[in-house]
């Protein structure tokens, strides 16, 4: 995966995280999800490097970067923690004003992003989610269903990391093979980079730690920036087959916490990426060109 990118390492102010490098043009920095790396982005950022310089590293908790210590606030694992390593690692590499795409824990990521140092964002594409304080203040019997793992990853250390711990990969193929999107989308070297990283202790109680501090810490920061909006032009994409294509209206909700909001729903399940690369690829490149 990633011909052609360069690897390195590179500290924040609380960690240090992988970084994945390559193409020319304008910076897009590339934010992965749960329960991935960076790996997610491999097919779409091919057809990305030829128009942008790219950035795609793995988010604290997650991959190859830093693991959570311990923290009975959750603060380390923050999305506005979370946030702050993308500013520093984009400065690091020269870049004060970039563009930015998440998907899933990445997309909310960068919504943090966006409210938080809305100076350094030039454009904001979020991949099949809404955010956060609406998924917890719209809960009903079709969300906790689907969104199990929001309620079960929440509960306190260590009974969610032992449980994981005792099947990882089964638990990884579960969470990979739901949500609209069947596991023979995934090329096979990102599902053994993901199946390979859950086998860590560490990537499970990082994985914990971000659903802990969801429902805990970045509520409070959500609640605390209830009707401020991302100022900068958002693209949101979204699958027509995951739960947010089915249980919300994207753009309708997103226009409640933006004011320049477009998109569509692609073909597929949650994790467009890697389900349609090309039409996520297209999107992107035409939204960030």
């Amino acid at each position: 995966m990633f011909e052609g990118f360069t690897t390195q390492r590179i500290a924040t102010e609380g960690a240090e995280l992988l970084v994945r490098r390559a193409g020319e043009g304008p910076p897009l920095l590339l934010l992965h999800g749960a329960p991935q790396t960076g790996a997610m982005w491999d097919r779409v950022a091919r057809r990305l490097a030829g128009d942008f310089q790219l950035v795609v590293p793995d988010l604290r908790g997650y991959g190859a970067s830093s693991k959570p210590p311990a923290d009975p606030g959750h603060a380390w694992s923050s999305f506005r923690a979370m946030a702050a390593d993308q500013v520093q690692l984009m400065r690091a590499l020269g870049h004060e004003r970039f563009a930015l795409a998440g998907h899933d824990r990445g997309g909310r990521t960068a919504h943090r992003l966006a409210l938080d140092h809305p100076h350094v964002l030039t454009k904001v594409a979020i991949l099949d989610i809404v955010p956060t304080l609406h998924v917890f203040e719209h809960v009903d019997q079709q969300i906790a269903t689907s969104y199990f793992h929001w309620f079960f990853l929440i509960q306190p250390e260590p009974m969610p990391e032992r449980v994981i711990a005792g099947a990882p990969l089964d638990w990884i193929r579960h969470s990979l093979g739901g949500l609209g999107t069947g596991r023979e989308a995934f090329a096979p070297e990102a599902l053994a980079e993901y199946e390979r990283c859950i086998q860590d202790p560490g990537a499970i109680h990082g994985l914990c730690e971000d659903y802990r501090a969801a429902a805990t810490i970045d509520l409070e920061h959500d609640r605390a920036d209830r009707g401020r909006p991302v100022t900068c032009p958002m693209l949101v994409l979204w699958g027509a087959n995951g739960v947010v294509g089915r249980a919300y209206d994207p753009l309708a909700v997103w226009r409640e916490h933006a004011t320049d909001v477009r998109g569509r729903a692609l073909d597929a399940g949650h994790y467009l990426a890697e389900e349609r690369p090309d039409e996520t690829a297209a999107e992107l490149a035409a939204f960030f060109g």
